[in-house]
């Protein structure tokens, strides 16, 4: 790191002139100093959920809103826009909001162009091991110290909503440059200096369209396989789980979910991956299936009638029952009604039953993890899913990238207010150093707990039940798992 902030340092030596070193310090952006209409002070690669939390913080903290700042998007974001479904259809793709994330999205004002009709909230975890049923209960009970007592312990939103609040409070804040439905053909570096500005080694955007966005900082929120982490040469770690996520927007029986004021998510560990059902409003529910690419491939080829049979089978017989299940090419449904029969289960510790499925909503995508090296480099960050990639079995994909959002923001807000240069080592590295370890260690958590369920039988099976029952005895251990799940640890960023 030391070396890191000397190369810095003498970078931006070189890099800036006296008198834009003297704008900056009273207070103005370095792209007022040019008439150039595609010179920004920061530029986002990727609209998604974190790139475009980002902007809009930049829009939204005072201190920040002399910032020139661009979105560069490949879809067209209009569609975005116009994103109003049915009340009774829902996207299969759906995050899980922590206590710390819809806070931070509420101070930036998104979640007011949020319908709060499809912001699904539960308070409770069921959580068991599909072998040994040992279980583990979550919540935030009366136990729980602080403002979180007796709160929701996350929140379901679809990402297309939250996608679709975001990109609409940032046309409310106004001052963001947006070049959607255009691809990012090459991101090279500048060798140009004008007499008021020294462009040298800045990142330049050439898109499709034909524009170059010259960026001090260039902030690439655009996926696992981000181009911009290209550019920077920075190398990622990791490893594809050999598994696939099986998701699907399902109907339960009856009115909808047991206690609609109180819901439930359900997980539990099978021995080919963790399977999930989480509540969305009315008598919906989102499915996360973590198993095979060959049971993912089966379960997209039933019909509805023998998909809904594997689901129910899921939470409800015994792991190698649905073994012999993922066999069948058909007639699960049959089989599943046959076997349930003979199989003692208490109707209070599972999900209602499911009834329906979503059509169109069964889809699947590979699971694996990645971790960049670093975040960082000379006038370039990462957030998101391109700087990491975690097992969806913890919810804490979007939140990881919510927090690398927060923190940035606050990093940059402290570089302007202390006349730094946004772009540099120097500025960048607080926030590397703010997020890795916390990333890291969640990341760490949801891989070692894929991996110890994953296994079916020796004597790990019996310990890892033993542990199971200690930590669900342990209001202790629960408090400090949903305190470190909460997010709480990350600094707030004060906006309007």
């Amino acid at each position: 790191m030391a070396t890191l902030a000397r190369r810095s340092s003498s970078y931006v030596c070189r890099s800036c002139t006296r008198g834009l070193r003297r704008q900056w310090l009273r207070g103005h952006s370095y792209s007022t100093a040019t008439s150039t209409p595609d010179i920004y002070d920061v530029v986002c690669v990727g609209g998604g959920p974190a790139g475009l939390s980002l902007l809009a913080a930049l829009r939204a903290v005072p201190t920040l809103r002399p910032l020139r700042v661009a979105l560069v998007e490949a879809q067209d974001l209009s569609k975005v826009r116009a994103w109003n479904p049915p009340p009774d259809r829902f996207s299969n793709r759906c995050s899980s909001l922590t206590p710390a994330t819809k806070r931070f999205l509420e101070r930036l004002g998104a979640l007011e162009h949020a319908d709060q009709g499809r912001l699904q909230p539960y308070h409770q975890m069921q959580v068991w091991d599909g072998i040994t049923g040992a279980p583990l209960e979550l919540d935030y009970g009366d136990w729980y110290p602080g403002e979180d007592r007796g709160n929701p312990v996350a929140y379901m939103v679809e990402n297309s909503h939250l996608t679709s609040a975001l990109l609409k409070r940032l046309d409310q804040l106004g001052g963001v440059h947006i070049f959607d439905g255009a691809k990012v053909q090459a991101i090279t570096y500048s060798t140009e200096e004008t007499e008021d500005l020294d462009l040298r080694q800045w990142p330049i955007v050439h898109l499709s369209s034909g524009n170059q966005l010259y960026a001090r900082l260039l902030v690439g929120a655009d996926g696992a396989n981000s181009p911009v982490r290209t550019f920077a040469g920075i190398n990622a770690s990791g490893w594809d789980y050999d598994r696939h996520g099986v998701v699907a927007t399902l109907e339960m029986e009856g009115d909808g979910w047991r206690g609609n004021d109180h819901k439930i998510a359900y997980q539990r560990f099978l021995p080919t991956g963790p399977v999930a059902l989480l509540p969305l409003p009315g008598r919906y529910a989102s499915l996360v299936w973590s198993t095979t690419p060959e049971n993912a491939s089966l379960l997209k080829s039933l019909s509805s009638k023998d998909f809904i049979a594997m689901v129910n089978a899921a939470f409800r017989l015994s792991h190698v029952d649905l073994a012999y299940m993922h066999t069948l090419e058909s007639g699960q449904a049959d089989e599943y009604a046959w076997r349930l029969e003979h199989t003692p289960h208490d109707p209070r510790s599972v999900p209602q039953p499911v009834v329906g499925v979503q059509e169109g909503t069964v889809a699947s995508f590979p699971l694996r993890l990645r971790h960049a090296d670093t975040y960082i480099a000379e006038r370039v960050a990462l957030v998101g899913d391109a700087a990491h990639t975690i097992h969806p079995l913890a919810g804490q994909g979007l939140n990881q990238g919510q927090s690398d959002v927060r923190s940035l923001a606050k990093h940059i807000d402290y570089a302007v207010n202390h006349g730094q240069d946004i772009g540099t080592i120097t500025s960048l590295e607080p926030y590397f150093s703010d997020r890795y370890t916390d990333n890291h260690i969640m990341l760490g958590f949801c891989d070692k707990l894929h991996k110890l369920f994953s296994v079916s039988s020796g004597p790990l099976v019996p310990l890892r039940s033993v542990g199971l029952r200690m930590v669900n005895n342990s209001n202790l251990i629960k408090q400090a798992f949903m305190i470190k799940a909460s997010g709480k640890k990350i600094a707030r960023v004060k906006v309007i």
